[in-house]
């Protein structure tokens, strides 16, 4: 549930209105599919004992629509050449509110819930006595389950012609509905729209910004509204208006689609759906609070300020962040400890707590690895080809940064340390989301490593998140944002990826196999299964299927493999083949991570056999062959179609400071950009810079090319990272 609508769990009366836009269709017939899906959600909020209350638009727009029907076909062909007169709004609201109601009923019927029309005007709430017996009716029809449905009594007011009125107590149906909403005493009044909610723009304007929760003293002056309604007579800006006064007489408020499935229990499940209008809302969210896109403008312009300084100055942030790790390692340990207790009386299962938990060691090889990372060649500005086209014109390819990324991950606290200091190396501003529980490490290892930045370049090099809801918001920003790495399960890889337009580098479950074959040397393939298994049983690049050749199961090769791994308080689990050939459990399925001091144990035929089920069963992460039968092992390692694939060593050795890349954002199981470990490269990419002496094409007359490639010489290649290397 999202913190800014906790206040949803003491919802009991809920007003519900429907704009016309929601109401009907383009062409003004009535929207009878979506009303029907939202008549379900009233439906189920009624069974679950909430109070609802229905204001309803669409009267006059559905009037028009049969009215202009009858009189085409009551029309002769001449007629219908002259100029066609405007139909009264009133009595399209009479024909309207009938055909409305009458389908109201219906729908309502058929999800067996009575419901009960009250039409109302502007003079009628000029009467005390009818305020108070309005109250009592309303009342007693939600004592008795029925939902009331109001709409303004459009073909009797006294009110000017619907639309063009905006005098009175009220003067439109949002109006309307906030009015019942405080009148009825209400707990929740949802505004449903045509458009997700409040935008600081018209939400036509790729630049406007859905915005979450309304505060006045900000919003005010600060947003510009479009058009008003496609049917309706007021618009988004009459339903701020509306939702400004009801909230701010104590009735929240929220502006939302009708037409996305669910909004309405999406709202009082306490997810963050639309617009929140709140009376406090100035006291949960600050005046001056970054939003997600300008965190992510910031973290680039950043970014740009760092790539600006020169390779030793950016090697001395790095210097300066893993002193400052050592330095604060006592109040690292501090927020660490409370978060790994939090975990566990959290019930949180032992590895994830095992991922969570940071040790001074931990801390201390955390630093050495950034310090390595700053000695590493500077990867900003390498000439990584050089041509000459024509004589005079030359050009270079050259390395720069990616721009902004934004890193999602579960758990590890450290991951923080690794990415930050990989785009502090890179040149790219960094946007970080960490698991909830992490929440009080991530907060203080972010606030070590930005104290070092210095303000030429500003601390929102590196921005945190703290709130999941966030997450959405920033995968739309496609305009800003250059690569998102989550790193994590692979159901939150997947949710990702089909949440974005930006590129993913993916990094699915870490399935990674070890094959020992019959000619391997029995003593060496058990140090390397219970290495990659025992080492460290909650990472990505643990072993977490065991294939034997079938020749071990007669040589006593396979029952010596298994004994080991049963010392170390390894959980086995058996394939087909080994079912029955030892006591225990059958593995559910192959396709599985554990996480844990588990695995599962399968016998194979030979060495292709063994490739087949890798890619049968595998996530294409890291795999490992013990033989020492040399064209055996060449067969594996070119046929397994993985990230990181072995020869007889350890998966566990799959690891960007292991590889010497300093340190990694994650690993990655694609196949485009960048694959296995990603370290400092995997996070640049190239831009062209051509040289020349007044050249133009000219449709290439007097231009005679050479395209030679040309010898870079140390004073040529851009390894001092030179200013400029500005990739975007």
């Amino acid at each position: 549930m999202d913190p800014t609508r906790a206040f949803v769990k003491n919802v009991k009366r809920v007003v519900v209105k429907v704009g016309t836009a929601v109401v009907t269709r383009d062409d003004g017939r009535l929207a009878v599919g979506r009303l029907g899906a939202i008549f379900e959600q009233l439906e189920k909020l009624n069974s679950r004992g909430f109070d609802i209350i229905l204001v309803t638009s669409g009267a006059v727009g559905a009037g028009r629509q049969r009215l202009k029907y009858r009189k085409m076909i009551n029309s002769s062909f001449a007629d219908l050449q002259k100029p066609q007169v405007e139909l009264d709004g009133k009595a399209c609201a009479a024909v309207g509110q009938n055909g409305l109601m009458a389908l109201y009923d219906t729908l309502f019927s058929q999800l067996d819930v009575t419901s009960s029309q009250l039409l109302v005007t502007d003079n009628d709430f000029k009467n005390a006595d009818f305020r108070m017996q309005l109250t009592q009716t309303v009342d007693s029809l939600l004592d008795l389950r029925s939902i009331p449905i109001f709409n303004e009594n459009d073909a009797i007011s006294t009110r000017g012609a619907p639309y063009e009125d905006s005098s009175g107590i009220f003067w439109d149906n949002d109006s309307l509905a906030a009015l019942l909403a405080m009148e009825l005493k209400a707990d929740l009044l949802v505004l449903l729209s045509d458009v997700d909610g409040l935008y600081s723009g018209p939400p036509s304007d790729p630049r406007s910004k859905l915005i979450h929760t309304y505060v006045k003293q900000k919003h005010q002056k600060a947003i510009s509204f479009g058009d008003k309604s496609r049917m309706g007579r007021g618009g988004m800006d009459a339903k701020v208006k509306a939702a400004v006064n009801a909230a701010y007489s104590g009735t929240p408020v929220v502006i939302a689609s009708g037409y996305a499935p669910n909004n309405i229990i999406k709202v009082l499940n306490g997810e963050r759906v639309g617009t929140l209008f709140h009376k406090d809302a100035h006291m949960w969210i600050p005046l001056t609070e970054i939003g997600p896109h300008e965190m992510a403008v910031s973290a680039r312009e950043a970014s740009r300020k760092l790539q600006a300084l020169t390779s030793e100055e950016r090697k001395k942030i790095l210097l300066d962040v893993a002193s400052a790790l050592e330095a604060n390692e006592q109040f690292i340990m501090l927020e660490n400890d409370a978060d790994v207790e939090a975990a566990r009386d959290a019930g949180y299962d032992e590895a994830l707590v095992a991922r969570l938990a940071l040790k001074p060691s931990k801390i201390r090889a955390l630093a050495e690895s950034v310090r390595r990372l700053a000695e590493m060649e500077e990867p900003i500005g390498q000439v990584l080809k050089r041509t000459e086209l024509a004589e005079g014109l030359v050009l270079e390819k050259k390395s720069c940064p990616l721009g902004v990324l934004l890193i999602v991950f579960e758990s590890r606290p450290d991951a923080l340390v690794q990415i930050a200091s990989l785009a502090i190396r890179s040149g790219n501003g960094l946007l970080l989301k960490g698991g909830k529980e992490a929440k009080r490490s991530n907060a203080i290892l972010h606030k070590v490593i930005t104290s070092v930045i210095p303000e030429t370049v500003g601390t929102k090099l590196i921005g945190l998140l703290t709130s999941r809801e966030d997450i959405p918001d920033l995968l739309k920003l496609d305009d800003v944002i250059d690569l998102v790495i989550p790193r994590g399960s692979n159901k939150l890889v997947s949710q990702i990826k089909n949440s974005t337009k930006i590129p993913v580098l993916g990094h699915s479950d870490g399935i990674c196999h070890v094959y020992v074959d019959k000619a391997s040397n029995l003593e060496m393939a058990k140090k390397i299964v219970l290495d990659a298994k025992i080492d460290y049983p909650a990472a990505c690049n643990a072993m977490e299927t065991l294939l034997v050749h079938k020749d071990l199961l007669a040589s006593g090769g396979l029952q010596e493999l298994v004994k080991e791994l049963e010392q170390e308080g390894v959980t086995l689990f058996a394939g087909p083949r080994v079912n029955g050939v030892v006591s225990f459990s059958k593995a559910n399925t192959f396709h599985h991570e554990y996480n844990s001091k588990a695995c599962t144990i399968e016998i194979v035929n030979d060495v292709d056999e063994a490739i087949d089920h890798i890619h049968s069963y595998g996530s294409s992460h890291t795999e490992c062959i013990v033989t020492d039968d040399q064209d055996v092992a060449e067969h594996f390692l070119n046929r397994v179609d993985s990230a990181a694939v072995f020869h007889n060593a350890s998966t566990r050795f799959c690891d960007g400071a292991r590889f010497g890349l300093g340190a990694e954002v994650g690993i990655s199981t694609s196949k485009i950009h960048a694959r296995g470990p990603v370290g400092v490269e995997g996070l640049l990419t190239t831009r062209w810079v051509l040289r020349g002496k007044g050249q133009v094409v000219e449709g290439d007359k007097g231009v005679v090319y050479t395209h030679k490639d040309l010898l870079m010489s140390n004073g040529s290649n851009g390894s001092n990272g030179a200013n400029g290397s500005n990739g975007y």
